[in-house]
């Protein structure tokens, strides 16, 4: 466990401690020695207190970051929120979370910060005839006729984040904020902790390829052990995890260094063993076989939603997975598309930057391909990717995603500063560490708050930017109501630069588009193999 955080601080005692010896000597010493002590105090109140993590791992010294922050407001939001390197867009998404978890004004002056002439620059139309909807607390109920007991989500909910990539107090504050607010809290692929229940937020029980909590000692699928966890109040919906964005097919592992007794628990591994996480499912390996593995997975859950996270890869295998559930007559409650911009604590570079569809053209093939089979209606679809502004959502949710889910966004709301340190076990802010000291500076409490804050004042936004369109309910929008600026510059609705398939179109075989109708008719039920 590493102090060198803790050096400024104790410096600066040690320097108070010689400037009053000395002043035995020299009266003047006395000054030095007076803020010397003034600092010292001002570093015990900074472990104290709870509003700011970095301070309670900093002391004194974390104090530089709101000194340049109050230089100039460009410095604020161009040089302390984010690393000038670092993107436009995660720069907008930082500040807004910021301020939106913290409650404080989000107003800027001077207009748009957006490049607007540029290529791919998208805007929502608005009607001269605004309206105000009554609510902010938009839902969606995901369970298909099969289901029987269908949860009321909320369309806005925190993202898959494990225990164990995560800190205690991390999830515990995202639990309880979800609590609050009312929404879902996805638990990642390494099970439910002690530290996701304490508070009794809505749970989505991810399913991944380890098979954490609920697997054998071999790490295959245990049904009895699933049964049971699946049965927790809590655990309003199941996801069976195949891949995800930011490193689709890779698997990961766990060092045996950094597994503490609680994640063990959590995820039923052995102490003192590397927890692997393999690329693929050994439950089943082809489409019908992963259809009939989500139908015992319903059964076993006792009827409640059920469903798959996956970023798209090969679009015919999610034709194949289509065809299965066509000819099986197993129809998962929802998908969720999780695009290559997602984010991860640790993962290969090119992994990160080359592989896997982006969130949008994921979410349009899965959902015109679903339109094409007639399914559209029986599957709720959710998206993740960078989703953090209420811009976001909105737009998402015009291109076909039925709710939404961030862990960005979240992450922001209980003080990640990016500071990229996750893999390292030495998060400054205690968000992504399994040190108790360090985690000790994110106060559950406090975070909490501003998680519940977060969510209801982005969909606060999302509400007025709906009303602004003349609309009641973000599932009204579609994507006519967004105009794209394409390379050449001329500018397009939403509808034209991604068009949707007429519903049954793939079914009875008359789909205009080749690029759909293809690979239907390569797709297989029986198999992912490719067939020419």
């Amino acid at each position: 466990m590493s102090l060198e955080r803790y050096t400024v601080f104790g410096a600066v005692w040690a320097g108070a401690l010689v400037a009053l010896i000395l002043s035995i000597f020299w009266t003047w010493m006395l000054a030095p020695a007076a803020a010397l002590i003034a600092l010292g105090l001002l570093g015990i109140k900074d472990l104290v207190q709870e509003r700011h993590a970095l301070l309670r791992n900093y002391p004194v010294i974390g104090h530089m970051r709101w000194l340049f922050e109050g230089i100039r407001p460009e410095i604020r939001q161009y040089l302390i929120e984010s690393d000038q390197d670092e993107e436009p867009f995660s720069r907008e998404a930082r500040s807004i979370v910021y301020q939106r978890a913290k409650g404080v004004e989000d107003k800027r002056p001077f207009g748009t910060q957006q490049r607007v002439y540029d290529s791919g620059y998208s805007w929502l139309t608005h009607s001269v005839v605004g309206c105000h909807p009554e609510t902010w607390d938009f839902r969606v109920k995901i369970g298909g006729p099969d289901c029987k007991q269908p949860y009321d989500a909320s369309i806005y909910n925190i993202s898959a984040m494990s225990f164990g990539a995560l800190s205690a107090n991390a999830i515990a504050a995202l639990n309880k904020g979800a609590k609050m607010g009312g929404f879902a809290h996805d638990t990642g692929e390494g099970g439910i902790s002690c530290y996701h229940k304490a508070n009794g937020g809505d749970l989505v029980y991810q399913v991944g390829t380890g098979y954490f909590g609920c697997r054998d000692a071999e790490g295959r699928f245990d049904r009895e052990k699933f049964r049971e966890t699946a049965a927790l109040p809590q655990v309003k919906m199941i996801e069976l995890k195949l891949s995800q964005g930011a490193k689709p097919g890779h698997g990961g592992m766990l060092p045996a260094a950094k597994i503490t007794p609680e994640i063990a628990e959590a995820r039923g591994v052995p102490m003192g063993v590397d927890c692997i996480s393999p690329g693929g499912h050994s439950a089943f390996s082809t489409p019908t076989g992963m259809m009939e593995f989500l139908g015992e997975l319903r059964e076993l859950s006792g009827g409640k939603p059920v469903g798959f996270k996956f970023c798209v890869g090969h679009r015919r295998e999610l034709m194949c997975m289509v065809k299965a559930m066509l000819e099986t007559g197993i129809v998962p409650d929802f998908i969720v598309v999780d695009g290559a911009e997602g984010g991860t604590g640790a993962a290969p570079l090119e992994f990160s930057n080359h592989i896997g569809t982006p969130m949008v053209e994921g979410l349009t093939w899965v959902h015109n391909t679903l339109r094409g089979a007639g399914l559209r209606d029986r599957v709720r679809i959710g998206a993740a990717g960078k989703l953090v502004t209420a811009f976001d959502i909105a737009r998402t949710c015009a291109l076909g995603a039925d709710w939404c889910n961030s862990a960005r966004g979240f992450m922001f709301a209980i003080g990640c500063i990016q500071a990229q340190a996750c893999h390292t076990n030495a998060c400054p802010t205690g968000v992504a560490t399994q040190d108790k000291l360090r985690q000790r500076a994110l106060v559950v409490g406090d975070k909490a708050e501003r998680v519940a804050r977060f969510h209801e004042n982005t969909l606060k936004a999302v509400r007025d930017m709906v009303g602004a369109a003349g609309l009641e309910d973000p599932q009204e929008l579609g994507p006519m109501h967004f105009n794209v600026r394409q390379k050449d510059g001329a500018v397009v609705t939403g509808d034209v630069a991604y068009p949707q398939l007429p519903i049954g179109c793939l079914v009875r075989g008359d789909c205009d588009d080749p690029g759909y109708g293809d690979r239907w008719a390569r797709a297989r039920a029986d198999s992912f193999a490719r067939v020419d």
